[in-house]
């Protein structure tokens, strides 16, 4: 609900959202929709990271357009809609695959950077990074009782082994703050001296 003051914000905001929405999509492959991705309120890609891949037919990646993510294409979307056109400004048509790094990697910064000062402003303690709206996502439909093959899909993941380190490495942390709770009544006034547990 954090209304931002200005645009740099709303645009790091925007972006944090669309990915955490869209399936954990990773920045690269939003730099990289078109146009011809969208089809009957649907999204359908390939992920940069598998297309050129020695792997045999990677599979694609497709996600609904909530009325959330429609805003953010509304708002941030290049008006030229052409099938072959880039759905947002971030790259540019015949430029070099180093300038796509480029572009791609200044793209996260920032957005990290300015979700950095939106969390400061909050109070936020955790990290706000693109990588976490990727984990975020996933972790949210596993504790939602959602299926780690529907995650694995989701995610675009080859091998659910990856899904589940994915998913690991986040249970861990709740685990280890789940485990601190048990002593939470060490913290409490001592009302009662004379109780002994």
């Amino acid at each position: 609900y954090y209304e931002p003051l200005c645009e740099y914000e709303r645009k790091a905001k925007s972006f944090w959202l669309f990915s955490y929405l869209a399936n954990g999509i990773n920045p690269t492959d939003i730099a990289h929709l078109k146009y011809k991705n969208i089809e009957d309120n649907y999204i359908t890609f390939h992920r940069s990271k598998t297309e050129n891949a020695t792997r045999s037919s990677p599979r694609p990646i497709t996600f609904y357009i909530t009325e959330d993510l429609l805003q953010i294409i509304d708002y941030w979307g290049n008006k030229d809609k052409s099938p072959n056109n880039y759905i947002f400004p971030i790259l540019e048509h015949g430029i070099s695959a180093l300038r796509q790094v480029e572009l791609i990697e200044l793209f996260v910064q920032s957005i990290n950077d300015w979700m950095l000062k939106i969390k400061t402003k909050l109070g936020i303690e955790k990290k706000v990074t693109t990588y976490v709206a990727r984990h975020t996502f996933s972790t949210v439909l596993k504790r939602s009782g959602v299926s780690t093959e529907f995650i694995q899909e989701s995610l675009g993941h080859t091998d659910i082994r990856t899904t589940e380190n994915y998913l690991d490495s986040f249970e861990k942390d709740v685990k280890k703050e789940f485990a601190g709770k048990l002593t939470a009544f060490k913290q409490l006034p001592n009302l009662n001296s004379s109780v002994t547990v």
